[in-house]
């Protein structure tokens, strides 16, 4: 008799009991009717190498990770894919059945997965994009655009070292704006990003000026609690397309369940209503 084991997967993260992952894989391992458990699990900085280590014996086929390990997992991995290598972090771990750990990051294919869904009519060439913020969701916000083809990139920063330091990495596409002209250059946009956590609850507003929002520019924002920022709001008001971060969380999900419990799995209404409640 063989005794096949059930596929363990699961979020690692410090802390992690906010996290909607259980709750989205869950509902994907019920809805399809298949074998498997994603759990939560809160593993400090020092002990994040030796937890990784140990996971494919006992029986995970792989992990997501979230703050603060994303850049520590890519280093620790023994393979990495183009993509995540260009972020500078991970997101998506396989543990292959040698034990050795893949690492992706899927949250620029998220990212620009609900764009696409949620501004169908979104054309890259179209014109400039604004992005605020230049922590680890920008990486993967420029990696896509730029991919995507976005003729030029418009990067907003508090801190203007960071943004340049960016530049620097990803290219001639990107022009470097101080924090204070970010109410202007949004004049221009034919896409804004928000990918900073101004607007979150719990945390300060995003108090750049909206005035300048243009009708029919597409506005999105990697905040998805609330469900509809302020940057949201105003962009509704300007007769925006706005597009909210939730749809974000949910696409950049799919590949790495996808690898792991060998299903492709629905973004659907479903899936939204479970993460929601």
């Amino acid at each position: 008799m063989t005794k096949t084991r059930i596929p363990l997967a699961g979020v690692i993260g410090h802390p992690i009991a906010h996290s909607k992952s259980p709750v989205l894989h869950g509902h994907w391992l019920k809805s399809y009717g298949l074998a498997g458990h994603y759990i939560p699990m809160d593993v400090a900085p020092t002990d994040l190498e030796q937890v990784l280590r140990t996971l494919p014996k006992a029986g995970f086929v792989g992990a997501n990770v979230t703050v603060p390990h994303k850049e520590a997992a890519l280093r620790l991995a023994d393979h990495v894919s183009d993509r995540a290598s260009v972020i500078g972090a991970a997101n998506t771990l396989v543990f292959r059945e040698d034990g050795s750990i893949h690492a992706d990051n899927t949250d620029g294919y998220g990212f620009m997965k609900n764009l696409r869904t949620g501004a169908p009519d979104w054309d890259p060439g179209d014109g400039p994009a604004v992005v605020f913020g230049a922590g680890g969701a920008a990486r993967a916000v420029l990696q896509a655009l730029g991919e995507a083809g976005v003729p030029e990139i418009l990067l907003t920063n508090r801190t203007r070292s960071r943004a340049d330091h960016l530049k620097e990495e990803f290219g001639q596409r990107i022009t470097v704006v101080d924090w204070v002209q970010a109410g202007n250059v949004i004049e221009t946009a034919e896409l804004v990003v928000n990918t900073t956590s101004l607007g979150m609850q719990g945390q300060p507003e995003l108090r750049v000026p909206l005035d300048g929002l243009q009708p029919g520019a597409v506005v999105t924002d990697l905040v998805y609690a609330p469900l509809k920022t302020r940057l949201l709001q105003a962009a509704d008001e300007a007769g925006c397309t706005s597009v909210d971060g939730l749809g974000m969380l949910l696409h950049q999900a799919v590949p790495g369940f996808e690898r792991w419990f060998g299903v492709r799995p629905e973004v659907d209404d479903d899936l939204r209503r479970a993460v929601l409640a």
